[in-house]
């Protein structure tokens, strides 16, 4: 992600919950400050409905971080 923003393209990563502290530390020893949205977890065993609502929850918070940098 840091290659995408490094070419002006401004993004945010999401990731479950679980994965918080894990994205910190990865964040920490690559330098990086994308910005994340973490969402309910786990993800992988969801109905595709659930899907839609996680992503719709998240959708607003996506689109301010995203805003936010430029």
């Amino acid at each position: 992600m840091s290659e995408i923003e490094l070419r002006g393209i401004p993004s945010v990563f999401v990731a479950s919950s679980e994965f918080q502290d894990a994205a910190a530390g990865q964040a920490r020893s690559l330098g990086s400050n994308t910005p994340a949205v973490f969402v309910a977890h786990p993800i992988q065993d969801r109905s595709d409905d659930e899907i839609r609502d996680l992503a719709d929850g998240a959708f607003e918070e996506l689109v301010a971080k995203l805003l936010c940098q430029r």
